[in-house]
């Protein structure tokens, strides 16, 4: 961040980027121990249904200290299991933050429940206890705690609002959160429920996939049935019985998870705590960086909470600049950099909107952060010349726009909830 970024013209301009080639904000990674585990169940009798499977749900267990795991095909299945197994139905309220992908609140409607949108803590964008008190009703069914950017709720704030109402579920939306911990306590282990992602951009990827774990085994049987359309035996448990016979219970959906993706998800699971290592080694690089940019605020990490930093989010503190974000955004990816805007508040959707006449004004502390927010790039395989980059391209544009007057080139402005950059879970 020397001289020549301060003079350096911007590519969005004309002048010559950071890097050539686009960093982008997350990206998988393989290895060959991955690859042969793989292999290994494409040359078994199991592609699909098999033992596998159940392997893979026992490690997970085991790696957040859950005593069930129930595997699904995304995180958004998993989600819509987790509804279905507390009995989310027509009627039902369920509590969620709008600063989410849109899964958290869909897998709501996809029961026939009504979301009921609660702001967001300015510090932390995690949902605010205190905004959740205000909402409940005797409607009220569940909470859906998003764990954003991979750190957790505070839920223990969360248990004391809902004291004297056991029959409210918390479900926390850990997708993000696989690795972290609340004091002692590891994600997977602080909600009734807790569902997982293992989308590719995520700590450990099976392709697409996702977990549910509970200490609850009948809500675990209740998703085990769910998962594979509302039977009661799977193809593996009759043939053991040498039985054709099944009884469809329940609306379910095939939300199976395959033995292959299961694999994979196994051999990743061996990778997690390095990779989360990684991931705060990273985010320790850019908090140290970013304390000489004060228009630059990583968001505030919980007291207590080991955050794993699935994204690594900033407020851009536009007040300071004579730009806006969409402008900001434009430049940084001009720059090479991979930023992306996570999320578009939900009930900002035109589902939303037309389904429920949800609009502006509803969570004003999300709305806002949404018009600052910038994600930077986030995943271990990161070099030091990435990182570097990252922080060298933000400068140079922060740098570059602190400079010019009010309604100066590149100058626009973003509708709230309008055209805004592409969010992607």
């Amino acid at each position: 961040m020397g001289d020549t970024l301060k003079t350096a013209q911007l590519a969005l301009h004309g002048g010559a980027p950071v890097r050539a080639e686009l960093l982008p904000y997350g990206r998988h990674e393989i290895d060959d121990d991955d690859v042969a585990a793989v292999a290994r169940v494409l040359r078994s009798d199991w592609l699909t249904g098999g033992p596998t499977v159940a392997e893979f749900e026992a490690a997970f267990a085991r790696a957040v200290g859950a005593p069930e795991a129930v595997a699904v095909n995304s995180g958004t299945a998993a989600l819509h299991a987790a509804m279905f197994a507390i009995g989310v139905g027509p009627g039902d309220e369920v509590v969620v933050p709008p600063m989410t992908f849109a899964a958290s609140a869909n897998a709501i409607v996809y029961q026939g429940g009504t979301p009921v949108f609660v702001d967001v803590d300015a510090r932390t964008l995690l949902v605010d206890p205190a905004k959740v008190a205000e909402r409940l009703t005797e409607r009220t069914k569940a909470i859906v705690a998003v764990d954003y950017a991979g750190q957790p709720c505070d839920y223990d704030a969360l248990r004391r609002v809902l004291a004297g109402r056991p029959e409210i579920k918390i479900v926390a939306d850990a997708c993000h959160a696989l690795g972290a911990r609340d004091g002692s306590r590891p994600v997977g282990t602080l909600a009734d429920l807790n569902a997982f992602s293992l989308h590719p951009v995520k700590h450990v990827t099976t392709g697409e996939g996702g977990v549910v774990t509970t200490a609850d085994p009948a809500l675990a049987a209740r998703m085990r049935m769910f998962r594979n359309h509302g039977i009661t035996v799977d193809h593996r448990q009759r043939g053991a019985r040498s039985s054709w016979i099944y009884e469809i219970v329940e609306l379910g959906y095939n939300y199976r998870l395959t033995d292959v993706q299961s694999a994979l998800g196994l051999s990743q699971l061996g990778k997690l705590a390095a990779r989360v290592a990684r991931r705060q080694a990273i985010a320790e690089t850019y908090i140290r960086a970013f304390a000489s940019i004060p228009e630059v605020q990583p968001l505030a990490v919980r007291p207590g909470a080991t955050h794993a930093y699935h994204l690594f989010v900033v407020r851009v503190d536009t007040t300071r600049l004579s730009t806006d974000r969409a402008t900001l955004f434009a430049a940084l990816r001009r720059e090479g950099i991979g930023v992306n805007v996570h999320y578009i508040p939900v009930h900002f959707h035109p589902f939303y909107r037309r389904r429920f006449g949800f609009g502006p004004g509803l969570c004003p502390i999300a709305e806002a952060a949404y018009e600052q927010i910038l994600t930077l790039p986030m995943f271990p395989a990161m070099t030091a010349r990435d990182i570097r980059d990252v922080v060298d391209a933000t400068a140079k544009v922060i740098e570059a726009f602190r400079s010019e007057p009010p309604g100066g080139r590149g100058h626009r402005s973003e509708p709230p909830g309008g055209r805004g950059p592409r969010s992607e879970q």
